[in-house]
């Protein structure tokens, strides 16, 4: 077996997040984008002592529980992954594969059953959407990456997982910088206007915030953009429409400057009873209404918090801070993005919360500045976990729970090792899923300190 050759088999499995398994000469190899149980046609295109990896060539047979996708966009859009399984089956997959990370760990705890979204379809309250082209020279494109591509754009005008305003402002904001001959930003050369299009939409309060992201190259005039969009019959209402100037080479929504074209920089939503104000670069989940489950979640594994101490680091606009605090003593919260932690204090301000406290700060060199003694920790990462240093700081705190909730399975299975051997016993652990038609999946355990 080697690079570039072609072989044919049967994906045995699909491992987090989105790998799947094809034995061949005993050895493994792996493809993304795939499902158990098809035949497939793969090229080898990495081969090292350690890992094998291929690219499809074809699908020669379906698997046995494959379903015809709902959207017109799924075989070039690299956004959903899984359309091509019932919503049923993918929650299974995900559970398998999470509970199969943590087992792995060798320690006795209760799995609970996955815990679904409330919908698999319009879910998702923001899109980040590139401007492009498909093929080389091509039209204005706007919208998705295109499949296992870093350059090529696919237009996602009839997107299902996001709610028909956002298809509304995509095509408006396509058909208004076509018009003009705009020119997009060249990731090779680094030349070029238009960058991305960020959109929020809050399920609750429908309130919509557009933010268009653009190169200093050319100045833009948008007073007729602006009309355009106000103009649009939509189900929510723009409460915001912004200029980021974005000059970075990375191939990232960066702000180096933030013009303000109509009405507020920011918008509001509101989850379990309480309203949050949301800034344009701030955190918060994806999925409003799974939102709502899986801080539900989180306030039950954290139990009984009555003149309890609470850290929620990695606290973002501080959502789970404030969902804590009728329950809480004192909830302190750490985070290292300053405008969230702005929101975060102006958001407790508005919903009539005193004892919540929050500081603007990387957690390996903040949670420094914390002079009370924790309790309970609540531990809400990016993707990649925790920072080694930074866990061995919060280890030290002695606190009697941590409930840890992740994003990425694999990088919690890593921190919970960490745990586990610094006297965390592992009680019990949940999925919830947040990300209908895709491989990611949120994750939320509970550890008690041994012999506290």
């Amino acid at each position: 077996m080697k690079k570039n050759s072609i072989i044919e088999g049967v994906i045995a499995k699909v491992n987090f997040p989105n790998k799947g398994i094809l034995e061949v000469e005993d050895k493994k190899v792996v493809i993304k984008g795939v499902v158990k149980g098809q035949k497939v046609k793969v090229r080898i295109t990495k081969k090292r002592k350690s890992k094998i990896e291929g690219r499809i060539v074809e699908i020669l047979e379906r698997a046995e529980n494959e379903i015809k996708p709902a959207c017109i966009h799924f075989d070039g859009c690299g956004g959903c992954v899984y359309q091509n399984l019932s919503y049923e089956d993918q929650v299974k997959m995900k559970e398998e594969q999470v509970k199969e990370l943590i087992d792995e760990l060798g320690v006795d705890y209760e799995f609970l059953p996955i815990v679904s979204s409330p919908t698999e379809w319009e879910y998702r309250n923001k899109m980040e959407y590139s401007f492009g082209d498909e093929i080389k020279d091509g039209p204005l494109m706007l919208g998705m990456h295109k499949k296992g591509s870093f350059y090529d754009i696919v237009t996602v005008d009839h997107c299902l997982i996001v709610h028909e305003d956002f298809n509304k402002i995509l095509t408006c904001t396509l058909e208004y910088f076509k018009e003009k001959g705009t020119s997009y930003y060249r990731k090779r050369n680094h030349e070029g206007t238009l960058r991305h299009l960020v959109v929020r939409r809050a399920v609750n309060t429908k309130e919509i915030l557009v933010n268009l992201i653009t190169s200093s190259q050319e100045e833009l005039i948008l007073d007729d953009y602006v009309k355009h969009l106000t103009s649009l019959n939509l189900d929510g209402e723009i409460v915001g429409i912004l200029q980021t100037i974005n000059d970075s080479l990375a191939d990232v929504v960066k702000c180096d400057e933030l013009k303000l074209l109509h009405g507020r920089d920011y918008f509001t939503e509101d989850l379990l009873d309480l309203n949050f104000k949301i800034s344009p670069f701030s955190f918060f989940q994806t999925n409003s209404l799974g939102a709502e489950v899986l801080y539900s979640k989180v306030r039950e594994f954290v139990g009984e918090g009555k003149d309890k101490t609470i850290f929620d680091l990695y606290c973002g606009t501080g959502t789970i801070a404030q969902i804590m605090s009728p329950i809480a003593k004192k909830v302190m919260g750490i985070e290292i993005v300053e405008e969230a932690v702005e929101a975060a204090k102006m958001n407790a301000e508005r919903n009539g919360l005193t004892n919540c406290e929050f500081i603007a700060g990387d957690v390996l060199k903040a949670i420094d500045q914390l002079k009370d003694k924790p309790d309970i920790i609540i531990l809400d990462p990016p993707r990649d976990g925790i920072h080694p240093k930074a866990l061995k700081k919060i280890i030290d705190f002695g606190a009697k729970e941590l409930v840890y909730v992740s994003c990425k399975p694999t990088s919690l299975a890593r921190d919970l090792e960490v745990l586990l051997e610094n006297g965390y016993v592992l009680e019990k652990a949940q999925c919830v899923d947040m990300f209908p038609q895709t491989p990611h999946v949120e994750t939320v355990v509970r550890l008690c300190r041994q012999n506290f």
